[in-house]
Formats: structure tokens, sequence, C-alpha cells
């Protein structure tokens, strides 16, 4: 079985993932979490790009570990915004800003922007760093627009305003299994494990042993 840490904080994305990547080839893999290696703290996100990000988080976890980790950098490009909020997605109303305040700004940036001109993706860039120091990254996008005001109670961040044409729904709206096969991160995991599948479970074998967990 392959061991990897899912560099993530967020209890959101932690869950999102465990679900795709299960369903796609749990019988292989051994999902940790941060706290199952007992890394504690953040990660500085300072790369002006999803691939960096995505670096930096996924190299930190995996040297403290020993293990391999696989992070995710991820956010939402809004054309009228020349491709904001993009990687400052998450800290866009300033840091520790909730979900309501997220969008909130965002629709304030936007205001006046007719319905033609409100086309928007989600990108998603996930990073495997190994113990060995490779890395692998695969990437994710789901095209969409912003609404002018939120719709559905799920998910997440600007889960609410943002519209997939092809369900007639804000991700807030799907149900999980809707999101899981067609958003940005569920594209970006499938991409990842086809990529992961040229490594074997040799690779996968934890170069700290002291802290490998039970």
């Amino acid at each position: 079985m392959k061991t990897v840490v899912i560099a993530t904080n967020n209890s959101h994305k932690l869950s999102e993932f465990k679900r795709i990547f299960l369903k796609e080839q749990g019988a292989d893999y051994n999902i940790l979490s941060l706290a199952d290696v007992g890394f504690v703290g953040d990660i500085e996100e300072n790369a002006d790009t999803f691939e960096g990000n995505s670096l930096l988080k996924a190299k930190a976890v995996s040297e403290f570990s020993g293990y391999c980790a696989i992070a995710d950098d991820s956010g939402l490009q809004v054309d009228c915004l020349d491709g904001a909020p993009g990687v400052y997605s998450a800290r866009y109303a300033g840091e520790g800003a909730s979900s309501a305040q997220l969008i909130e700004k965002l629709l304030n940036e936007m205001d006046g922007v007719t319905e033609d001109n409100r086309g928007a993706r989600f990108v998603s860039v996930m990073c495997a760093y190994f113990p060995d120091g490779r890395s692998i990254f695969a990437e994710g996008v789901c095209e969409g627009s912003i609404l002018f005001s939120s719709a559905g109670d799920n998910g997440f961040g600007y889960d609410p305003v943002f519209y997939y044409k092809p369900f007639d729904k804000t991700f807030a709206q799907m149900t999980a299994e809707e999101k899981n096969s067609i958003s940005h991160r569920a594209l970006a995991t499938e991409n990842l494990l086809k990529k992961l599948e040229a490594f074997d479970e040799s690779n996968f074998i934890p170069l700290k042993l002291e802290k490998v967990v039970k």
C-alpha cells in the first residue's frame, strides 16, 4: 500500500480530496492527514503561482514526515478582474476572511459587470513530493461564471456564486457526487493519480522511520 500525507489544514479540502482519491484508487493508498503525522503550524504560501505554492506545501510536509506528501493550491480566476483573485483567493478579503466575506468582496469588485462578461474558472494545481526529492504536478480546470448573488448551502469559499452551466447549478447547489465529477480539484486529482501509476510502492517508503504512523 502507498502512504501519502495530504498537506492541508483546510478540513473541507481534506474531506473533498479523500472522497475523490479513495473513490478512484482507495485500495491502493493509505491517506494521512497533517494531524496523523504531527505536523502543526502554517506554511507560508508566498509563491506567485499555483505550482509554486503547491510545491512549497508538499515539500515542507514531506521533509517533516518522511512520507510522500500531496498538496494542492487552487483558486478562482475571474476574466473581468484580469484573473484575480487567483493565488490570493483564500485571502482576497484579508487573512482569516470567511466565505461570506470573500464573496462580498468579489461581488463588490464586479459591481456593474454584465452577465455576458462574468466568465470565470476554478483552477487546481497538485504537487506530489517524494522522500527522494522528486516532484510531479497535475492541473485541473473547471469553467463557469459568477452569479450576482449566492445560491446553495453546500461547499465553501466561492462555491455559492460559481455557476456551472452544464448542471445549471452553482457548486454550492451540487451534491458531493456531482461536484466531485467535474470540479477542478477532482480533475487535478484524477490527473495526478494517472501520473502516480508510474511509481511503485518503493517510492512511498518513508525516510524517517521514527515518524512512521502506526
